[in-house]
C-alpha cells in the first residue's frame, strides 16, 4: 500500500497508521533526509528477519543502522563515548550523517550475536522523526538501492513503490528523495574517520 504523507506536517492519523504496521511486524519504505530506506521496529525479531530477507542477507552480514528521533536515546545502544565524539554527534544530528559507534548488549539482543559496532542516524526529516517518537523504539534501517547499474538511488517515490512496494507492508510517499546517501563517520576509535562521503561531507572537514 502507498500512503502519501505531508513532509512538512505529517498528520497524527497517518503516523498512527504507520506505527501500527511497524508494531505488527511490518517492514516499511520511508523517506529520510537523504535517500528512501527500508525500516522496521528494531525490537521486533520477526520484522528484523523480514528486513534481512528483503535485503537477501543474514543477520551476521546485515549492515543496517538504527534510526532515532533525538540524541537522548542513542546512549542506550552504544558503549560510553568520549566528550569529543558526543559533541560532534550533537553538532551534526539531526542531519545527513551516519555515525559508527561501539555497540553494547542491547544491540546484541537485536542482532542475536555480539555485534561490535552499529551505525546510528537521526535524519532531519519530520516524517521519520514522528514515526520513531510515536513507535517508542528505533527503526532498524537500510537504504533502498536502485537495480540500475547507472543510478544508485531512485528519487521518485512512485517509481520506488512500483519496483519494491510488493516487498513491504507499507510505502510512505513523503515527496521526492535525494540521490545521495548519508556521510558515514567512524567514531569507534580515538581517530575519527570519514568512511563514506555523502551529503554534508564538507561540513565535517574541521573534525577529521
Amino acid at each position: 500500500m502507498l500512503l502519501k504523507v505531508n513532509p512538512l506536517h505529517p498528520s497524527d492519523k497517518h503516523i498512527e497508521k504507520i506505527v501500527n504496521v511497524l508494531r505488527d511486524g511490518g517492514v516499511i519504505i520511508y523517506p529520510t533526509d537523504t535517500v528512501y530506506a527500508f525500516g522496521c521496529d528494531a525490537h521486533n525479531p520477526k520484522a528484523v528477519e523480514k528486513l534481512c530477507r528483503i535485503k537477501g542477507v543474514g543477520l551476521s552480514q546485515a549492515n543496517f543502522s538504527l534510526i532515532f528521533s533525538d540524541i537522548r536515546n542513542i546512549g542506550k545502544y552504544v558503549k560510553p563515548m568520549s566528550n569529543a565524539t558526543f559533541k560532534m554527534i550533537n553538532r551534526f544530528l539531526p542531519g545527513p550523517f551516519t555515525f559508527i559507534l561501539n555497540a553494547n548488549g542491547l544491540v546484541n539482543e537485536i542482532f542475536g550475536y555480539k555485534k561490535k559496532t552499529i551505525g546510528l542516524r537521526i535524519p532531519d526529516n519530520r516524517i521519520t522523526q514522528a514515526i520513531v517518537r510515536s513507535l517508542g523504539n528505533p527503526l532498524l534501517s537500510t537504504s533502498v538501492h536502485d537495480d540500475d547499474t547507472l543510478v544508485a538511488y531512485t528519487t521518485d517515490p512512485e517509481l520506488i513503490y512500483n519496483r519494491r512496494g510488493h516487498e513491504v507492508s507499507l510505502m510512505i510517499d513523503g515527496g521526492f528523495g535525494n540521490n545521495e546517501p548519508s556521510t558515514v563517520i567512524d567514531c569507534t576509535t580515538d581517530e575519527v574517520v570519514v568512511i563514506r562521503e555523502g551529503l554534508g561531507a564538507e561540513l565535517v572537514d574541521d573534525y577529521v
